[in-house]
């Protein structure tokens, strides 16, 4: 039995996987996703994330006494943490949510600049710098970067305290660090990302691919967590990547869609390609290979705020009923045709740097006195994925592969509308995964295949399968085409002069 430990940002997972798939137990523990000291900023302690692993995994092992063959880490993305010679932290982890900005220092120079923004990639250079954690530590809090022993992601903190070993995952490389996605290692000495990073070499962990082993649970650690000693821990990857292979998405035709906090259109592709230009394609769970990903910032974070802001009443009867507040909308949607009546959403509630541009706003049109908040609550899933589609065309456009089918996980895949009308909108055979814990699975999947009890093709074949496939409807394709081309396509061109000119008047959002 593997098992799989999902860090989230919101809850601590742990689940005993088979080698068929079969989710045998699971726990979880809701944790806080973080502190603000001061407004924008996104920390947390990382002994709290530790502390509530070992309760999670403690219950789930008291209750249930099974053989325990490897262990698997998959975890959010970007949450960096350092610690000093003793692997104790310096300071609470910096949370992926944080928004703090370093500053410029002496890179680029007034040439390179110039040349930069003659390529149109000054924006992004600029972006990456300014974002950067450990640009930020070294700025402001010079003693701990000094201090610092090895700069972490916090799946390499766990791996670090489970066996002693700083080691992490080629899967889990997303965020600020000179790391080469093309070659899966750490870039070499004269590549320009340790001009923007600055990280010395010796302070970043030794890299393993998915599915090697990194070591054995130790004394200490087996004491602390309740896992046996000696048991194997294997290399996973990221929420993300492992959500990928969880959904048996191992080829470049399969599109993967992520209904979670944020949206993502993703497929694996064999050889590194970029899908927007400078940003890169990710090392994904499967060895060797790339993840393209395009995302929708918030997502499916926009349910959360219709609930709040719209959804008083049915979330106060579905606590009488006890059920999901997210049930009561999908029976007010049900009756709503294809297009909610013309009300048509563009989701940028938060922009990109490039995709779209940093002046872009969410936006609503169409509105007329037939409209209601259920019409606005189905607008916000056709708005999701008309973003998403636009993201697949781009992908395909930039890779070469046609998308054949998609593999939708995350929270928002438990509505049937949101199913149906993405099958709808994108023309494509939609499957729903037989579990929701696709990203526990797909760890697991990895510790099955470091164990040499399955190959990556018998994994896929034997752990993965779908609940339910929603096939397209040829009305309410023909309708969401139309819309699509006519409409959704048409907004943020003629609404981006709009967008820039609101935000020379406020300053929102900030240049």
């Amino acid at each position: 039995m593997i098992l799989s430990i999902d860090a989230g940002t919101q809850s601590i997972r742990a689940s005993l996987i088979d080698e068929k798939g079969n989710i045998i137990a699971l726990q979880k523990t809701p944790i806080t996703p973080y502190h603000s000291p001061q407004p924008g900023w996104a920390e947390q302690d990382p002994d709290y994330y530790w502390e509530n692993t070992c309760i999670t995994v403690k219950k789930l092992l008291a209750d249930n006494e099974v053989n325990i063959e490897g262990v698997v880490i998959t975890t959010q993305r970007g949450t960096v943490i350092n610690v000093d010679q003793e692997g104790k932290p310096l300071r609470p982890a910096i949370v992926w949510l944080d928004q703090r900005k370093a500053k410029l220092e002496d890179y680029p120079s007034p040439f390179l600049k110039f040349a930069m923004k003659g390529l149109g990639m000054y924006d992004i250079i600029e972006h990456v710098i300014l974002e950067s954690e450990s640009n930020w530590i070294r700025q402001n809090q010079p003693e701990i970067w000094k201090n610092t022993y090895k700069y972490l992601f916090l799946s390499g903190y766990f791996h670090f305290k489970l066996t002693g070993f700083y080691k992490e995952t080629t899967g889990n490389m997303v965020g600020f660090v000179p790391y080469d996605h093309k070659t899966h290692h750490w870039t070499k000495a004269n590549d320009q990302k340790h001009k923007l990073f600055n990280i010395p070499m010796d302070k970043l962990p030794e890299l393993v691919h998915p599915s090697e082993r990194i070591g054995t649970i130790t004394k200490e650690a087996a004491k602390e967590i309740g896992i046996p000693e000696g048991t194997p821990l294997i290399a996973g990857a990221s929420d993300k990547a492992c959500e990928m292979l969880g959904s048996g998405a191992d080829q470049p035709n399969i599109g993967c869609l992520s209904f979670g906090t944020t949206a993502t259109v993703s497929t694996n592709i064999p050889k590194y390609k970029e899908v927007i230009p400078f940003f890169p394609s990710y090392s994904s769970a499967v060895k060797g290979s790339n993840n393209t990903e395009i995302m929708v910032y918030r997502g499916f974070w926009m349910i959360s705020w219709f609930k709040k802001e719209f959804g008083h009443q049915e979330v106060l009867h579905a606590e009488e009923m006890n059920v999901a507040p997210e049930s009561l909308f999908e029976d007010m949607i049900k009756e709503i045709p294809a297009g909610s009546m013309g009300l048509t959403l563009q989701p940028f509630w938060s922009p990109g740097i490039k995709n779209p541009g940093r002046e872009a706003k969410g936006s609503i049109i169409g509105f007329g006195d037939i409209h209601t908040k259920a019409h606005i609550y189905k607008a916000i899933l056709e708005g999701i994925s008309y973003a998403l589609k636009k993201g697949a065309q781009q992908t395909e456009k930039r890779t070469g592969y046609k998308m054949t089918e998609l593999r939708v996980s995350g929270g928002g895949s438990q509505s049937d509308v949101a199913m149906q009308l993405t099958a709808d909108i994108f023309n494509l055979p939609t499957h729903r995964p037989h579990t929701f814990e696709t990203s526990s699975l797909g760890a697991a999947m990895l510790g099955y295949i470091g164990l040499g009890k399955h190959t990556l093709s018998s994994a896929i074949q034997e752990m993965t399968r779908f609940e339910k496939t929603f096939y397209p409807q040829k009305k309410e394709v023909a309708i969401y085409q139309k819309l699509y081309d006519k409409v959704y396509l048409k907004m943020y061109p003629q609404l981006q002069p709009i967008y820039k000119k609101i935000q020379k008047i406020t300053g929102y959002p900030k240049k």
